[in-house]
């Protein structure tokens, strides 16, 4: 069963779409720095285990919710919620227990990943706020595990934890948020990350800009369910998930 409903986030939410920031090189930079290898132009990274593109799966939409863009795995016990920015909807998040992850995918250069790019800008924004920023290679790549400053409802400061993975695909890029218990405890994230590498993006062939959204859509039997939400104007990366205010978006909500 799917409601779409608007609430206010908190602290453990993965808000949607943000404003870009676009980082610049520091001139000041040491030697050690302005030698160290640039990840940019590099092409994607094989993908045995996944996530897939629509063309390698012959039928994605089986165990799988189409939102469109993607088709994201169903598994027992989750909620599915998507976000919006504007009137498009640009991500869902997957909510399981005390985990959950955030998917959306963007348009990429046919033959460069961005990546590593993606991942520098994320550090940038994230330290320029306060934050702590540890890159390590995991269950899915290279990913960064942030400590992100955060007002929790009281009004007192806090810090979150989240893990931002991501993998390059053919013309795509899809990017995953994992907040909660997953962040946290490795054997919490196991079901999310396999969550993330059966995902099935759907790029489509009509042209679009590097870094561009790739829009979803409503499952069809989605049932409207309108609830008050509190909005807030976010400054961070796009790619950043929204971890400036953390607040959620509109969504829907399947329960299996």
């Amino acid at each position: 069963m799917f409601g779409r409903r608007k609430k206010s986030g908190t602290a453990d939410d993965v808000a949607g779409e943000a404003e870009q920031v676009v980082d610049e090189l520091d001139t000041e930079d040491t030697a050690a720095e302005q030698d160290a290898p640039r990840r940019a132009n590099l092409p994607p990274a094989p993908r045995p285990d996944g996530p897939w593109d629509v063309s390698e799966v012959s039928k994605p939409g089986e165990g799988r919710v189409d939102l469109g863009g993607l088709f994201v795995p169903g598994v027992e016990g989750m909620e599915l919620r998507v976000e919006v920015a504007g009137d498009a909807i640009v991500a869902s998040t997957v909510v399981l227990r005390d985990s959950a992850i955030q998917l959306q995918a963007f348009a990429a250069p046919k033959k460069e990943g961005i990546w590593g790019e993606v991942r520098e800008e994320i550090a940038s924004g994230i330290t320029q706020q306060g934050g702590v920023i540890d890159e390590v290679e995991g269950p899915l790549g290279w990913e960064l595990r942030a400590q992100v400053p955060v007002q929790l409802p009281d009004g007192t400061g806090g810090v979150q934890l989240v893990r931002f993975v991501g993998v390059d695909g053919p013309r795509w890029f899809l990017r995953g948020v994992i907040s909660g218990q997953g962040a946290v405890q490795p054997q919490a994230a196991g079901l999310l990350e396999q969550i993330f590498k059966d995902t099935v993006v759907v790029r489509g062939e009509g042209p679009m800009a590097p870094r561009d959204p790739i829009v979803l859509k409503l499952p069809n039997d989605a049932q409207m369910v309108p609830e008050g939400v509190q909005q807030e104007d976010q400054e961070s990366s796009r790619f950043s998930g929204g971890m400036g205010q953390l607040q959620r978006g509109p969504e829907i909500t399947e329960v299996r």
